[in-house]
């Protein structure tokens, strides 16, 4: 191998880890933290396992249980916080097309489009998820202040 095969394949790589491995990256510390922010209570799952989308195959499925149980955390929270959700299972519906998506890219011709379509999902399932963990953070307090009125208003009988 010469030095302009070696600048080459070095590029190629550098490309391929800015373009497709640090989002990913960023996309899972995103989820990671999303289920962080939810009460252990309401987490149908715990955030450490969202690094299991890092093995390669598995991922292919795990992605399917993540959308689930993410939705079902993020529900049981909104409930616990009183927030109301505008959605009955919230980025449930986009999550689940991005990781049928993905699967179908593996369809000739077909999966072009599929792999195409995946990525527009991802990145709208990606801000849906974000959005949903900003608000819990920012409503952290509803649970203790409700809490706190019942403390100090008394019960009617």
């Amino acid at each position: 191998m010469n030095q302009s095969e070696f600048t080459f394949l070095w590029g190629l790589f550098a490309i391929i880890f800015v373009v497709v491995l640090i989002p990913a990256f960023l996309f899972l510390l995103t989820l990671y933290r999303t289920l962080d922010a939810v009460d252990p209570a309401s987490r149908t799952m715990p955030p450490g396992q969202i690094w299991l989308l890092l093995i390669p195959v598995f991922s292919s499925i795990w992605i399917f249980i993540v959308v689930i149980r993410i939705a079902d955390s993020i529900k049981n929270e909104y409930a616990r916080l009183n927030i109301p959700l505008p959605e009955p299972r919230p980025a449930y519906s986009v999550g689940l097309a991005m990781a049928i998506l993905a699967l179908c890219g593996i369809i000739p011709l077909l999966g072009t489009l599929a792999s195409l379509g995946s990525i527009v999902c991802w990145i709208v399932y990606w801000v849906k998820v974000n959005s949903y963990k900003n608000l819990i953070i920012a409503n952290r307090d509803n649970f203790l202040l409700d809490a706190e009125r019942e403390a100090v208003t008394p019960v009617a009988h």
